[in-house]
C-alpha cells in the first residue's frame, strides 16, 4: 500500500488532536473531489512497517497527546489497501487501547466485503458514501456532502 501524506498532528479530519494517513488508491473517483492526487494507488510513498512504527509512535507521544488515528485517502478501504489497513488497525487497537479510529470510505457499510467488514470491527467511527458534489455542504462536520453517514460504530458494540 502506498500513503499519500501523514499528518502525525491533526486537528481537522476528527475530533480533538488526531493523528492522520490519507492512503492512495481509489475507484470511486467522485466529480468535485478535493483530493485527487490520492486516486492512484501508485502515487505516494509505501506505508512499510518503518511507517506504522511511525504512526504507533506518534499515538503513544506522551508532549502531544492525540485522541486517535484518522484514515483517509484515497479510500482505505480500496482492495489494495485492505492488508496494511487490517494491520495497522489491528496494531493500533492493540499498542494504544486508548485511542479511537476514524476511517473514511466511499464504500457503504451496508455493502462491504467480508475483509472491509474485519477493518471496520476495529474502527470507533466509520464516514460512509460517496462525495456528491450537488450534495456538497461546507457547514457539514466531518463529511464533505449530505448523502454521507457518519456510523459510531463504538457505541454499538
Amino acid at each position: 500500500m502506498n500513503y499519500h501524506q501523514y499528518m502525525p498532528i491533526d486537528v481537522i479530519n476528527g475530533p480533538g488532536t488526531r493523528a492522520t494517513l490519507f492512503v492512495s488508491g481509489c475507484e470511486h473517483q467522485c466529480r468535485g473531489c478535493y483530493n485527487q492526487s490520492t486516486w492512484n494507488p501508485c502515487h505516494g510513498h509505501e506505508f512499510d512497517l518503518q511507517m506504522q512504527q511511525q504512526v504507533i509512535n506518534d499515538l503513544k507521544d506522551q508532549r502531544i497527546k492525540r485522541r486517535g488515528l484518522s484514515l483517509s485517502g484515497g479510500d482505505p478501504l480500496y482492495p489494495g489497501n485492505l492488508a496494511c489497513i487490517l494491520a495497522l488497525v489491528k496494531r493500533v487497537k492493540a499498542e494504544c487501547p486508548d485511542k479511537d479510529i476514524w476511517l473514511w470510505t466511499g464504500y457503504l457499510l451496508s455493502e462491504l466485503s467480508i475483509v472491509q467488514r474485519a477493518i471496520v470491527d476495529y474502527v470507533d467511527v466509520l464516514v460512509d458514501g460517496k462525495f456528491e458534489q450537488d450534495k456538497a455542504d461546507p457547514s457539514l462536520v466531518f463529511r464533505g456532502s449530505s448523502n454521507q453517514v457518519i456510523h459510531n460504530l463504538a457505541q454499538k458494540r
